[in-house]
């Protein structure tokens, strides 16, 4: 039996079947490697002889999603906590080390190799229930999101085919009228024989806005086009189906945010998140998610780095001054504080002034809503660090 080591660092390449386990010793020797089933009774069987290895074992993963999360909470029942090595930090290191076959035990060699000679990696915390509900939520929606521009794109794209001037006339992303109306009629004759009466009477008893107006402008697109092109009639059914699932995922999105709302509002902080203008409950619960817990954060100064607002300089030779984004960051949390920046700054107020300043410092719009978004994340940062709620004026000070 192998002598007892005082601390070894085991790197796991995590799967959604299987994960791949790699111990080294303080030298990079590998003491063990196996690979792991995504199965309680395997990764507890796995952790019992790893431990047995050393007095002190280092973890580190490369997966901090859905992949790992049995694994992790396994580990943090176990009082054992891991970093994340991002995959792309495994791929360069990789290159570092003989040999450029790429298996599941290389990898996991490697992000133990990582991890022993770096040990500026992010801790990975496993979410209590209501930041776990709020992440299971808001990657939902996201996927809801993604699902309903790629039927928009869609069915723009079968529209120009056989009624571009239909396709033209509305915005299909944004108006739920529009879209009512291709569940009934797609293309221009059969536009023509209803007539404007009659379709804006059927489009009001759908409970259509201004159907009036929309009826008016479907109408002059039909008598815009006169002639009926191939595939019409199979892409009129094509058209029709898009339309009616949009519509029904429209419906799914509203009742999927207000589940998000009502979860985020029984966070202990949401009204202090939501208070700070633009920040509404979908973009205060994507926060909670991607900030995880703030006490991680010294200062608003690292909860701007960890959201990409912070600009790195990279100099070389006699090149100096030049500050770029930095590479590793949360796109998760810049998205929540570029969103609710330029959300906020389209009414008067602080924000709106403090946009307004940075362009007339010759900032582009894009650089004066990230310094707004800057500026923002210190802000929020000390409201939840005081507990209190946004205010625009300062608060007031207590003399001695």
């Amino acid at each position: 039996m192998s002598k007892r080591q005082a601390r070894v660092w085991c790197g796991i390449d995590a799967g959604k079947g299987h994960h791949w386990a790699a111990v080294v010793d303080e030298t990079g020797a590998t003491l063990w490697s196996k690979k792991v089933e995504n199965d309680e009774s395997a990764i507890l069987t796995g952790f019992g002889e790893i431990l047995e290895l050393a007095d002190e074992v280092h973890w580190a993963v490369d997966i901090s999603g859905t992949a790992s999360a049995l694994l992790l909470a396994l580990l943090a029942a176990h009082g054992q906590q891991a970093v994340y090595v991002p995959g792309r930090t495994v791929n360069r290191m990789s290159g570092a080390y003989r040999g450029e076959a790429k298996t599941d035990a290389r990898d996991a060699y490697v992000i133990a190799e990582t991890a022993r000679h770096r040990n500026d990696f992010a801790a990975i915390d496993v979410p209590a229930q209501l930041a776990a509900d709020l992440a299971l939520l808001t990657a939902h929606r996201s996927d809801l999101v993604a699902d309903r521009v790629r039927m928009i794109n869609r069915l723009r794209d079968m529209l120009t085919g056989v009624f571009p001037a239909l396709e033209r006339a509305f915005d299909y992303g944004s108006h739920k009228g529009a879209l009512v109306l291709l569940t009934g009629y797609q293309t221009p004759a059969a536009i023509r024989r209803r007539g404007r009466a009659k379709l804006a009477a059927w489009l009001a008893n759908r409970s259509v806005r201004g159907a009036d107006t929309v009826a008016a402008t479907a109408l002059e697109a039909a008598d815009a086009q006169q002639t009926a092109l191939p595939g019409e009639d199979v892409a009129a059914q094509i058209v029709a189906d898009l339309a009616t699932q949009i519509l029904a995922l429209d419906d799914r999105l509203k009742r999927i945010d207000k589940q998000i709302s009502d979860t985020f509002r029984t966070h202990p902080q949401a009204e202090i998140i939501e208070s700070l203008p633009g920040m509404g409950p979908i973009l205060g619960a994507e926060f909670v998610v991607a900030a995880g817990d703030m006490s991680a954060y010294a200062d608003g100064g690292h909860l701007a780095s960890a959201a990409g607002l912070v600009p790195v300089p990279r100099d070389s030779g006699r090149r100096t001054g030049n500050l770029h984004r930095p590479k590793r960051y949360s796109r998760r949390l810049r998205r929540v504080f570029y969103l609710s920046a330029q959300t906020s700054m389209m009414r008067e107020g602080p924000n709106r002034d403090f946009y307004l300043k940075k362009r007339s410092e010759g900032c582009k719009h894009v650089q004066a809503v990230i310094a707004l978004a800057r500026r923002r994340a210190s802000v929020l940062w000390a409201l939840l660090r005081d507990k209190r709620v946004f205010t625009s004026a300062p608060p007031v000070t207590q003399a001695a």
